[in-house]
């Protein structure tokens, strides 16, 4: 395996500072199953519209999300599969250091 070029390193650093705060790490996960208006995205992580469309741009920037208007709505969405195996696995792994059995081992109805 050859090491990866400056550009790409540079960009994954990129990549994790923007994993590196609780909201957007919300935002994405709220995305890992299709795209969300930013209203509901701001209901989800409790913060002001304003404060998670910043959020939101970050992440856009970042080439994380992208988007899609729709009249005056604005719908986000994870920029591709990378993303969201990106935000799956991250948080999965958060899961296995806790104690019990983490929840994406759980059965629906709670039941391990």
């Amino acid at each position: 395996m050859s090491d990866p070029d400056t550009e790409s390193v540079d960009v994954a650093v990129e990549v994790f500072r923007m994993l590196s705060d609780g909201t957007r790490v919300r935002l994405l996960w709220r995305m890992v199953e299709g795209e969300v208006s930013v209203h509901d995205l701001a209901l989800a992580v409790g913060k002001p519209q304003a404060a998670t469309s910043q959020h939101l741009a970050k992440l856009r920037l970042a080439r994380l999300v992208t988007t899609r208007r729709e009249g005056t709505t604005i719908y986000y969405q994870l920029a591709n599969d990378h993303a969201r195996q990106l935000v799956t696995d991250a948080l999965h792994h958060a899961e296995h250091l806790g104690n019990g059995v983490p929840a994406h081992h759980q059965r629906p109805d709670g039941v391990s």
